[in-house]
C-alpha cells in the first residue's frame, strides 16, 4: 500500500510578499530568487496562487512566498480565493515583506491591509517598490507611510535590482533575530512530474489530491491556473516535484498576454519535466487539443501516464468500458502507445493513490541501460524473426548494429547498410521488442539510424 504523500518541510524561515494589486511583488519575487518564476503584467489579478521558491543570501537559505495583489473588492476574479491563499502564506510566514509602490504612493488597500496585519504579530518590513531613480527615494520620508505604523520603507526597484541587496541584507539580519533562521540546505533531485491537459479537465484538484493539501486555486473559470505551481514531496522514500501548469488550448481560443504566457510557462515546463500526467476528462470526447498536447508530449520524449479524469462521473465503470476507454485513447494517440492509462476521479481522491507507484516504475523506465552483449543477442534473435524491410530504392537493406547512445530517455542508433533505406513500420518493431524484452515502462525510445552518412530518425518524423 502507497503512504500519502508527505509535503517536504526543510525548516526554513519563510518570507511572504504581501501588498495590493500592481506594486510589483512578482517583479520582486523573481529579482530575489534570480528566476523568471512568477508571471508578472500590468494587469491586475496576475498572480492567483501562492508562488513559493528557496531563496539564497550570504551563502543560507530562505523560503520566498509570493501572493496575489490584494483589491479587497469584487473587481478582480477569484479575489476570495486570492485573500485565502494570502491568509495562508501569512500564518506560515515567519517575516513579511509588505511592498507598496512608492511612484502612486500609500492607496486605501494598503491602510486596510496595514490594519489586518496589525492583528498577525508579526515581523514585518515596508517595501517601497518601483523607486527606479534615485529622486523617487525622498517620498519614504512622506507621513501617509509613517501612519502604516511599520517604520520607514526601504526603497527598491525590482526591474532595475536597485538596494534589493540592502533588502535582502536587512530580511537576513530580521530572520537571525527569529527562532527559524536561514540555513544552507542539502540538494535534493527529485522526479518532476509535471501536469497537463486542457483547461477544466481537472488539473489542479489533481495537483491538490497528489500532494495532500490544497496549494492551488480550483475554480469552474477556464484559465484559473495562469502560471506553473510546484511542491516537493516524499513518498515512500522517493522525492516527486509535482508541477501544475495552466491549460492550454487552440490559439484560437486563447484570450489575452496572460494566457499566453502562462501557456508558454507550460510548454517550458514540459522540458524541465521527467514525465508528465496528460489529463483527460472522462465526461468529454477527446478533442483535437487533447490531441495536439499529446503530439508536444512525444516530440519533446517525455515519459507519459494518461490520467482520466472525473471517472466517478462516468457512464459504466465496467471492466469492459473502461477497456473499450483504453483502446479509444490509444486509437486517438497511437504515438503514445507506450503511456500506461489510469482511472480517477481527482475530486473524491478515487484511485488517485495508483498514480504514484506508475511514476516510480516510469522513472525506473527512463534509467534503462542494456548491456551491450546482450543488445547484440537481441538483434540477432529480432533480425532472424523478421528479415528488415526496405523503404524507397531496389536494395534490401541490412541492420548491422544496434548501439544504445544515452538513457533518460533512452536513445539508439541502428546502423544499416550503405545505399539502402529502412522502413519506418521496421523501426516501429525494433522498438516494440525492445519493449517487450527490456522493459522502458512509460518511455518513448528514440531511434537514430546510420549509414555511411548519418540520418537521424527521430518519433516526430
Amino acid at each position: 500500500m502507497t503512504s500519502p504523500a508527505k509535503i517536504i518541510n526543510q525548516n526554513l524561515p519563510t518570507v511572504a510578499l504581501v501588498g495590493r494589486v500592481n506594486v510589483g511583488k512578482s517583479s520582486l519575487f523573481n529579482k530575489i530568487i534570480e528566476q523568471n518564476l512568477a508571471l508578472v503584467s500590468n494587469i491586475p489579478g496576475t498572480t492567483r496562487t501562492n508562488n513559493a521558491a528557496v531563496a539564497t543570501w550570504r551563502g543560507k537559505n530562505f523560503q520566498l512566498v509570493d501572493t496575489g495583489g490584494l483589491t479587497f473588492s469584487d473587481e478582480v476574479p477569484l479575489e476570495d480565493d486570492i485573500i485565502k491563499q494570502t491568509e495562508l502564506a501569512l500564518k506560515e510566514a515567519d517575516l513579511v515583506l509588505f511592498v507598496a509602490d512608492i511612484q502612486t504612493g500609500i492607496m486605501p488597500q494598503e491602510r486596510e491591509l496595514a490594519k489586518r496585519l496589525r492583528n498577525k504579530r508579526k515581523t514585518i518590513i515596508l517595501v517601497a517598490n518601483k523607486a527606479d531613480a534615485v529622486d523617487l527615494f525622498p517620498r519614504i520620508h512622506d507621513t501617509e507611510w509613517q501612519r502604516l505604523g511599520f517604520g520607514e520603507p526601504i526603497p527598491v526597484s525590482a526591474s532595475n535590482g536597485t538596494n534589493v541587496g540592502d533588502l535582502l541584507d536587512a530580511i537576513y539580519s530580521a530572520l537571525n533575530k527569529l527562532p527559524r533562521r536561514p540555513k544552507k540546505i542539502k540538494t535534493i533531485k527529485p522526479i518532476k512530474v509535471a501536469i497537463m491537459g486542457r483547461p477544466n479537465v481537472g488539473k489542479s484538484t489533481l495537483f491538490n489530491a497528489l500532494i495532500g493539501e490544497d496549494r492551488v486555486i480550483v475554480n469552474q473559470m477556464a484559465h484559473t491556473t495562469r502560471e506553473p505551481h510546484d511542491t516537493l514531496v516524499e513518498v515512500d522514500g522517493t522525492h516527486i516535484l509535482f508541477i501544475d501548469t495552466a491549460g492550454i488550448r487552440r490559439k484560437s481560443r486563447v484570450s489575452g498576454e496572460l494566457e499566453k504566457i502562462g501557456i508558454s510557462k507550460s510548454i517550458a515546463t514540459v522540458n524541465k519535466s521527467d514525465i508528465v500526467l496528460l489529463v483527460l476528462d472522462a465526461t468529454e470526447p477527446i478533442s483535437d487539443q487533447d490531441q495536439q498536447l499529446a503530439g508536444l508530449l512525444r516530440e519533446h520524449t517525455r515519459s507519459v501516464i494518461i490520467v482520466v479524469n472525473k471517472w466517478d462521473k462516468a457512464e459504466d465503470n465496467s471492466d469492459e468500458f473502461r477497456n473499450k476507454v483504453k483502446k479509444d485513447i490509444y486509437n486517438s494517440f497511437p504515438h503514445l502507445n507506450f503511456a500506461p492509462i489510469v482511472f480517477v476521479s481527482a475530486l473524491s481522491e478515487y484511485r488517485v493513490h495508483q498514480i504514484f507507484p506508475l511514476i516510480k516504475e516510469a522513472w525506473a523506465g527512463r534509467q534503462v541501460v542494456i548491456d551491450e552483449a546482450a543488445l547484440k543477442d537481441f538483434l540477432k534473435r529480432t533480425v532472424k524473426k523478421h528479415l528488415p524491410t526496405k523503404d524507397r530504392g531496389v536494395r534490401h537493406p541490412r541492420v548491422i548494429a544496434l548501439h544504445q547512445l544515452g538513457y533518460n530517455p533512452p536513445m539508439f542508433e541502428m546502423i544499416i547498410k550503405s545505399n539502402t533505406s529502412l522502413h519506418i513500420s521496421y523501426v516501429h518493431f525494433i522498438e516494440r521488442h525492445l519493449r517487450e524484452e527490456f522493459g522502458f515502462f512509460a518511455s518513448p525510445i528514440v531511434m537514430k539510424l546510420s549509414k555511411l552518412k548519418h540520418h537521424t530518425y527521430t518519433p516526430q518524423e
